[in-house]
């Protein structure tokens, strides 16, 4: 494999030097392959080097790789997006120190179920009364209020 450094930058914000090279190689190179070959030409630890990106075109046998080589492992892992399988769920981390709790009688799980069913129960109702519009009682005699002239002697005229 030939290889050409295209561009190479020092970024002290993150720690850690930006390559890009391209490679001519008659067989798109692996990420392993990459690594190794940057860990060769740069004198750095394969596990501080984060492979961006290996770029070609259709019939051309010229890649165009970018890679970060980071100065310790610790840099690498706390800036570097670590990718996540498709629904695994995060891990939860143990905290280190837990407080021992008391052991609570077996009776007690079921009392505070049946307690909060009576709570969901009561917020329920309370939600379905709210839900409803205000009704005015109906009354046969609609009569105007005081004050108010009523219409009832009054003929349409249209």
């Amino acid at each position: 494999m030939e290889t050409e450094i295209i561009q190479e930058n020092q970024n002290p914000l993150f720690n850690r030097k930006e390559i890009k090279f391209r490679v001519e190689a008659e067989v798109t190179p692996s990420e392993k392959e990459i690594i190794e070959l940057i860990a060769q030409k740069f004198s750095s630890q394969p596990e501080n080097i984060s492979v961006k990106g290996i770029h070609s075109k259709f019939g051309v046998k010229e890649f165009i790789i970018s890679a970060n080589i980071y100065v310790s492992q610790e840099d690498k892992e706390t800036i570097e997006n670590k990718k996540k399988k498709k629904g695994a769920e995060p891990k939860k981390e143990a905290a280190t120190e837990t407080p021992a709790q008391p052991e609570q009688p077996a009776e007690a799980p079921a009392q505070e179920q049946a307690e909060n069913k009576e709570e969901e129960k009561k917020e329920e109702a309370e939600k379905q009364e709210l839900a409803k519009p205000d009704e005015e009682p109906v009354s046969e005699n609609k009569a105007a209020p005081e004050g108010v002239p009523s219409d009832e002697g009054k003929e349409k005229t249209e």
